[in-house]
């Protein structure tokens, strides 16, 4: 029966453990998006996860929506990335870049007065975004003709390259959370018409064409995929979340992809129901869950079979040396909601492991 602590072969590797970093945006890149020591330092420090997946990272230029993320397009920004996955692997640790584009939620004052792209011309409603001028409500995209989309994918596809010449173990595929792959898989925001919209199998062809073009540098084996089905985070909803889900999971079966992370809930609640069993029973590789596991709820969905890995999210960030605490059955330091965002180190690279605290 495993266990949090028995070995997982995860596609092209082995990881010591089932306890993995999930990808946590944290907007401490310096200027030009370019990845800094303080960022290799905060993903060292958390190196004895199974696997760190390392943030949302933009897989081409002009595509901001956090202001200060990083990026993976320029020579600067590989090179600050190698800090980070060296720093990882001398730590002892395995690490991937989630690659990321933001489709409708960049914004122009992010990008140099460019309008966002998006499958259709809809727009997120019921928040802001952070920018140089303070908090913005979010514009209205621009709708990207056919034509445009193989560029994306190029786009991807150089992303993969980078992140091999920067040392990475892998990378994920960002498509969750409504940025631009998952804007193209679900109805609520894809309302196109032609071979991206429509049907299921209409928009889910992005997503697919990326996965293969990432898979072609990388091989399958070293590419992860993130959805999430029933996030309502960026203004996403889907008519059918588990018949989605149950879709998808059984077609990604052809990638034999290294793993599936699924988000499994809602952060603002609007949308509930269990996507995780349906995939289950439709995937047949690697599944991660992620969202809202307690280490005792995730050692027994192990046990049971219903996840292979769990990937811990704010867990991790106030817990550097999560695992050791969960293996000890100590008390977890609490993350500070504060700091999630803010620059520098306070909140970053600050909180105590065990044997400082």
């Amino acid at each position: 029966m495993p266990t949090l602590f028995t070995p997982l072969e995860l596609g092209a590797l082995t990881v010591p453990n089932r306890i993995f970093m999930a990808p946590l945006t944290r907007c401490r890149a310096s200027g030009e998006h370019v990845p800094n020591d303080l960022m290799a330092q905060h993903y060292a420090q958390r190196a004895s996860a199974g696997l760190v997946i390392a943030e949302a990272t933009m897989a081409m230029e002009g595509n901001s929506a956090f202001w200060m993320e990083p990026g993976i397009y320029s020579a600067a920004q590989v090179a600050g990335w190698k800090s980070t996955t060296d720093a990882v692997h001398a730590a002892g640790g395995r690490i991937f870049l989630q690659i990321w584009h933001g489709g409708r939620a960049c914004h122009p004052l992010l990008n140099r007065g460019v309008q966002p792209v998006a499958p259709s011309a809809i727009a997120i409603t019921g928040d802001e975004v952070h920018t140089p001028e303070g908090m913005k409500p979010y514009v209205i995209p621009r709708e990207l003709d056919d034509s445009e989309l193989p560029a994306i994918v190029a786009g991807f596809r150089n992303a993969a390259e980078n992140a091999k010449a920067a040392g990475f173990d892998g990378v994920e595929v960002h498509g969750a959370n409504g940025y631009l792959l998952d804007e193209f898989l679900r109805d609520g925001s894809n309302k196109r018409a032609g071979p991206y919209g429509g049907a299921v199998e209409n928009r889910a062809r992005l997503m697919f064409e990326v996965i293969d073009a990432v898979s072609s540098i990388w091989g399958s084996d070293r590419v992860g995929l993130r959805i999430s089905p029933l996030n309502s985070y960026n203004s996403m909803i889907d008519s059918d979340p588990i018949g989605l889900s149950s879709w998808l999971a059984t077609r990604l079966n052809d990638f034999k992809l290294a793993y599936l992370h699924v988000m499994r809930s809602d952060f603002f609640q609007q949308q509930h129901g269990d996507v995780m069993t349906p995939v289950r029973a439709h995937y047949k590789g690697v599944l991660i869950g992620n969202m809202g596991y307690t280490p005792d709820e995730a050692t027994q969905a192990i046990a049971e079979g219903k996840v292979d890995a769990v990937a811990f999210g704010t867990s991790f960030l106030a817990n550097p040396d999560l695992p050791a605490r969960i293996k000890a059955g100590v008390p977890l330091n609490q993350p500070n909601p504060a700091t999630f965002y803010t620059p520098g180190p306070e909140g970053y690279i600050d909180y105590p492991t065990l044997g400082a605290s």
